[in-house]
This record gives structure tokens, sequence and C-alpha cells, in this order.
């Protein structure tokens, strides 16, 4: 865990998704909110010390996130999100806060925590594809193991999570392989197709120029090759305008495999999504959750 902590965007996500603004916090009243802390995690939040900031409910629970152990800090917002469903469930109101769990599950995953379960009512439903039940929650968690890896690592262990995704679903996955002067982290068949594969775990979106260098590879090659790049943190929406439209790549992120694998879709469902998408549209990305 070292090294894990919430940035400013993290706290502004949570200030969303926990109705923190005004100094609440959910629908807790003050002794709700101390009996909430003192059972779940033996915690007296009305100490003093965590009123550093500010007296309110809101500003107790940004100082303690901030300055409590990071294994401490999972469990309180685990605790909070499964305060939040059910509260949310009972009361039969619809979510408001766009794409509210997939964002909070993609920070669960950066702080190397688990995801929140997911409820019965939503477990029983049909789901659109076959992925395997135990598959899916075993490349869940290898994902987030990767999630907690230090820089060097993580990039050849992001690769091999890739190459199990694809033999899981069946694909033919090849890891990374060199050629004169450049590298491919992989490749994989899918419909009688060839992908060649870019991945990508860094801190900052894929920019343009990582977009352009992958094109150039995959348009070396056969006439008939196709790219698929996968960047954990996202792509740039400068670096998507201003590497244009047209192109032999699709494009794939961290949120995205999260999604897939927790909705239980096969990675060939998902990817002929994106394929079909970028054939109408010329754009090479497009979200899993917009494709929905």
């Amino acid at each position: 865990m070292k090294g894990k902590k919430l940035k400013a965007t993290d706290i502004k996500l949570l200030d969303d998704v926990f109705a923190m603004h005004g100094g609440y916090v959910l629908d807790f009243s003050n002794q709700s909110f101390a009996d909430f802390f003192a059972d779940e995690f033996g915690v007296d939040i009305y100490n003093s010390v965590y009123a550093e900031g500010g007296g309110s409910k809101a500003k107790r629970l940004r100082y303690y996130l901030r300055h409590a152990p990071i294994a401490d800090v999972i469990k309180a917002l685990l605790a909070l999100w499964d305060y939040r469903e059910v509260s949310r469930r009972r009361s039969g109101e619809e979510e408001k806060i766009p794409h509210a769990k997939a964002d909070f599950c993609t920070l669960m995953i950066r702080l190397g925590g688990v995801l929140p379960d997911e409820p019965a009512s939503e477990a029983g439903k049909p789901k659109q594809s076959n992925l395997d039940a135990s598959i899916a929650k075993q490349l869940l968690d290898r994902l987030m193991a990767v999630s907690v890896l230090e820089p060097q690592p993580r990039g050849y262990a992001f690769e091999v999570f890739l190459k199990e995704l694809f033999d899981a679903n069946g694909l033919a996955g090849r890891s990374s392989f060199r050629l004169v002067g450049e590298q491919i982290d992989g490749s994989f068949e899918m419909n009688d197709e060839t992908y060649l594969l870019e991945a990508k775990w860094t801190n900052l979106p894929a920019n343009a120029a990582d977009l352009r260098s992958f094109n150039a590879k995959v348009e070396d090659k056969a006439s008939w090759s196709r790219g698929l790049f996968v960047s954990n943190s996202g792509f740039s929406e400068e670096g998507l305008i201003a590497f244009g439209r047209g192109k032999s790549l699709v494009c794939m992120d961290g949120l995205d495999l999260f999604e897939m694998l927790q909705g239980k879709l096969t990675f060939a469902d998902v990817l002929a999504r994106k394929v079909r998408k970028a054939a109408e549209t010329g754009r090479p990305f497009v979200r899993l959750r917009e494709l929905q």
C-alpha cells in the first residue's frame, strides 16, 4: 500500500458520491454519524483531532480520509458506499450521479482495495454474455494485484494480465515480441483477424504521440492488421483530437476493463462493439459505458 493516498480529484468524487457538499455526509445526523464510526471502526469521529479543518461532518470525514492509514480509508469508503446503496435502494431512489459506481470502483482498485459487492437484485439479472463468473472474479483480482505494484514491474504484469484475459476468452494471445527497432506488447486473434497490442499503465493518459507511434507500427505490418491500444489511464481528449479519425486503432481504458469484468461481458463482445462504433464514427476510442 506504500504511496497510496487520496488525490484532490478523489476527494471531489467522494464529495459528490457521499453528498458532502454543505458540510453534510449522506443522510447522517450528528449522532448517527458518531455511532456509525464508533460501531464500524471504533473511531470517535467527534474527537477534536478530526476537527482541524472544521467541525462539520464532511470536514471531519475529509480529514479522516486524508490522514488515516490507507487500509482504514479503504474500509471506511466501502462501509460508506454500502450504507449509501442500502439507503438508496430502500427509498427506491435512482442513481443521480453518472458512472458513480464505475468511478468509485476505479478509485478502490487504485488504492488497492476490493470492489463493492454486487447486490443480489442486480446479480440476478440476465447478462448480455457468458463469461464465467468465477473467471471474471479471478481476472478482477489479478487486475487489482497489478494496480498495487511499483511502476517498473507493473507494466510487464499488465501485459501478462492482458494475455490471461485473451486466453480466458478463447483468443489466441501471444506475449510481447520484438522486431528490428521496435517492440509490440503482444497480439491475439479474433474472428480470423490479427490484432497487435499496445499496453500502457502510466499515471498520465496516452497522448497523440503515443497513438501515432503505435498506429505507425500497425500500418507498417500487413494491410489487414488492426491495433488495440489499452491505456489504463485512458486517453487525453487533446490527443484523440490531434490523432484524428479513420485509423487502424481501437482503444480501451482501465475503466472499460473493470466494467467488462464486473458485468461478466466477454472480451470479444466488448471489442466487437468498439470496432463497430469505430467503423461507424471513425473515432478510435468510445467508452464501453457509452456503448451499452
